[in-house]
């Protein structure tokens, strides 16, 4: 199902815009529904292994236009001092000043300026991601899981995706040299997202 287009010609003027109604009807506000979401991390560790881990505290936003999907946006809001990868002593070093400065800095935020389908269900959305004082652009590459309607009657959709950025160019450098070569932190870090979003009510 397309859900972001982007035309590569003008239309004809005799054209006659057809609108699937299915895709039509996902068109709406969405909310971020933080308990079966994700957006996490991996990351290279000693040269040898990854380290995984998630943040546990997010919101956001989908304004998803079925009719014009080019109007389509997102913005996510994720609290960095909620960040989890398993081990208490490794988390405060993240939130540290070596790294993100929580104190000073409490959210990692990322707005879209952009969407177009790739094929099918895959979709880039490229914005602008913020960490720290430094915004620099960032595409995601996403999959459309679907729609729904659960069981408490919210009407969900579903997208699932990843994308790789290197943390120096958000400021985010510390580091420490191994005896055997390397570095203890790769540049290179996977962002994952697997999000869930609930349609908001309409307005009266």
């Amino acid at each position: 199902m397309a859900l972001f287009n982007r035309k590569n010609a003008a239309p004809s003027t005799t054209a006659t815009l057809v609108v699937d109604p299915a895709l039509a009807a996902l068109t709406g506000t969405y909310t971020i529904d933080p308990a079966h979401s994700s957006i996490g991390f991996t990351v290279r560790h000693a040269m040898v292994t990854n380290v995984r881990g998630s943040f546990g505290e997010h919101e956001g936003t989908l304004v998803l236009d079925g009719a014009a999907p080019s109007n389509s946006s997102a913005s996510i809001d994720v609290k960095i001092a909620s960040v989890d990868t398993g081990i208490a002593d490794r988390d405060g070093h993240l939130v540290s000043g070596d790294f993100f400065d929580a104190e000073k800095f409490p959210l990692m935020s990322f707005r879209s300026t952009q969407a177009e389908q790739l094929g099918g269900d895959t979709y880039r959305v490229t914005g602008d991601l913020t960490i720290k004082d430094v915004t620099r652009p960032l595409a995601i590459d996403l999959e459309f899981n679907g729609s729904a309607t659960d069981v408490y009657g919210n009407e969900r959709v579903g997208f699932e995706g990843s994308t790789d950025i290197l943390r120096s160019d958000w400021g985010l450098t510390w580091n420490a040299a191994l005896e055997t070569g390397g570095v203890m932190v790769s540049d290179k870090v996977k962002l994952n997202f697997d999000i869930s979003a609930i349609k908001a009510a309409p307005q009266a």
